[in-house]
């Protein structure tokens, strides 16, 4: 039987025993290594505009945001100016914001302030799916595994790339550093297919981040702030039009109210 009463099995028995930062860092491994090849296009990227390769890997294991590390490379190389780089990736990263509100739900009143402001700070999409899944309070310490599991794979993908667009033929760094675009399209095509909602913001975008690029008005206009002003524009049009409706509360407390 398991501490709340249950029956377990054998090999339930020995995964509820494991220490939680170790559970947490195991089941973060198959995210890690996604991050790896992921962040391995970012470094490319990061390489092309000057990051050495101690700077690529600092980026990453500091940010750990694919949208935001690149807005920044991307503003960076433009010598845009430190507010606008903020705003830009402020909007890039205001999901987390958003996550970190979600998850902190699920950690035990006797939580400290430091483990949620600290795994907030660490928070990405699939980590907060792996913690929104667990059951019962959400334990910091699984947590701080799943980030030992998978950011300093993050980190050293970027590295690496970083690495390998300075050793490799420019044409071939040229033709990787395309591998970008790949994983932003690896985004948005997944929620693109399920709402329509999601998939016309998307084309909406494209459509008016290649008029902003043309008309005179706004082709003066750098890229960096440009892309600012039409997601905020958009963002903000499309949860006015189209505003999500609250789902049904799920129990988080699962096996706490079986026990009691």
């Amino acid at each position: 039987m398991g501490q709340n009463g249950r029956s377990i099995s054998p090999g339930d028995e020995i995964y509820e025993a494991k220490n939680p930062f170790f559970r947490g860092m195991r089941d973060a491994i198959p995210i890690g290594l996604g991050y790896f090849a992921v962040s391995f296009s970012l470094g490319i990227a990061a390489g092309n505009v000057g990051y050495t390769t101690f700077q690529g890997f600092l980026l990453s294991l500091l940010n750990v945001s694919s949208s935001g590390e690149y807005a920044g490379i991307v503003l960076s190389a433009e010598q845009a100016g430190f507010i606008e780089l903020a705003l830009m990736i402020c909007v890039a990263n205001a999901r987390y914001l958003l996550m970190s509100f979600a998850l902190s739900q699920r950690f035990s009143p006797s939580s400290t302030l430091f483990h949620r402001l600290t795994i907030g700070f660490g928070l990405t999409d699939e980590l907060f799916g792996l913690g929104i899944a667990s059951k019962g309070w959400l334990d910091p310490v699984y947590m701080y595994g799943a980030f030992f599991g998978s950011i300093p794979l993050w980190a050293l993908g970027t590295a690496f790339g970083v690495y390998a667009g300075n050793v490799l033929p420019v044409i071939l760094s040229e033709a990787l550093n395309v591998a970008i675009f790949g994983m932003f399209l690896a985004i948005i095509i997944p929620p693109g297919k399920k709402d329509p909602v999601v998939l016309g913001a998307v084309i909406v975008s494209f459509l008016l981040s290649l008029l902003a690029s043309v008309l005179p008005l706004t082709a003066s206009i750098s890229s960096g702030t440009r892309t600012l002003i039409l997601t905020i524009i958009i963002a903000s049009a499309v949860a006015l039009l189209f505003p999500l409706k609250d789902e049904p509360a799920q129990e988080i407390r699962t096996e706490t109210t079986e026990e009691s």
